[in-house]
């Protein structure tokens, strides 16, 4: 297939980008500078000079492509400041937008759109599948406005069908910014996330970000959640102290303020077997332990 990616040079782009192309897919990458341009030629994707909130410039980048998948995002490393997010509030709000309008326009068949899990409503130790209550808030509205114009675009047109797939990804582990800020502030004692430690949120390592894309190519079109086994709060935290050789961080006491901290508190025990049994993706990281750190362990040393 031809495939067209934005955020290509993100955690999940990157890792996508180097499955499609090893699947033998050709791969069209949105590049904004010569740096991000000569990334993705390293990995033998081309680079598309486009703007993500430029109708016209991503419908030439889309045209003659089977499948868009629009994985932008720009989440802040270990922050939780309003004013942090804004970059990536807009990016769901207003770019998602843009891009399934282009995709529309370009005559593409198959829009794949990230979210995340976070759009889900705390249930306790109640198992959550794709058709589970969600609570949309202010820091959940924008993957909820993101799914929802996606969903506008599957439609039956002459000729055939669009198709839109939803990807709910948990909270991504291993080599990727996120993480090496977990084990720093791990590192220093310093508590880094708050909600009970019986509760439960969903976890997929970064070896099985591209596994689960290239699952989506050929997937019915709707939403998936995509993870590992949850894991509880606590041996997440004790997994990290674990691979440091140190106690494992505790909770924070103070309640993180603004509106993105208030999904951390959630409980999510999330169900990935809908993709399973849809395509037959399974991740190859199945159960959360220690090791998901220790190739980043191992280049601190």
């Amino acid at each position: 297939m031809k495939v067209a990616v934005t955020g290509a040079t993100g955690v999940l782009g990157r890792a996508a980008v180097r499955d499609l192309v090893s699947a033998g897919h050709d791969v069209f990458g949105l590049a904004r500078t010569a740096g991000k341009a000569q990334l993705l030629e390293s990995y033998d994707v081309t680079p598309v000079h486009a703007d993500l909130f430029d109708r016209d410039s991503l419908v030439a980048m889309f045209t003659g492509c089977d499948v868009v998948l629009n994985l932008a995002t720009h989440v802040p490393v270990g922050s939780l400041r309003e004013k942090a997010w804004r970059e990536h509030d807009r990016i769901l709000r207003w770019g998602a937008a843009t891009v399934a309008e282009a995709a529309e326009a370009a005559g593409v068949r198959r829009l794949v759109q990230e979210s995340t899990s976070s759009v889900y409503a705390d249930h306790g130790d109640g198992w959550i599948t794709e058709d589970s209550l969600l609570d949309i808030t202010a820091a959940t509205e924008p993957a909820s406005m993101a799914e929802s114009v996606a969903q506008s675009f599957a439609a039956d047109v002459p000729g055939g069908q669009r198709t839109a797939v939803i990807l709910r990804w948990g909270r991504i582990l291993g080599e990727d910014p996120q993480t090496r800020w977990m084990l720093g502030e791990t590192r220093r004692r310093r508590a880094f996330t708050v909600g009970h430690p019986e509760a439960w949120t969903p976890v997929v390592h970064t070896d099985d970000l591209g596994g689960a894309v290239l699952a989506a190519l050929e997937a019915p079109g709707g939403t998936y959640n995509v993870n590992a086994e949850p894991v509880r709060r606590s041996e997440l935290l004790a997994g990290l102290g674990e691979a440091l050789g140190r106690p494992a961080p505790g909770l924070r006491r103070a309640p993180l303020l603004g509106d993105h901290a208030e999904p951390l508190r959630r409980s999510l025990r999330v169900c990935a077997e809908h993709l399973t049994a849809q395509t037959g993706w399974t991740p190859l990281r199945p159960t959360f332990d220690a090791t998901w750190f220790a190739p980043l362990v191992a280049a601190a040393r």
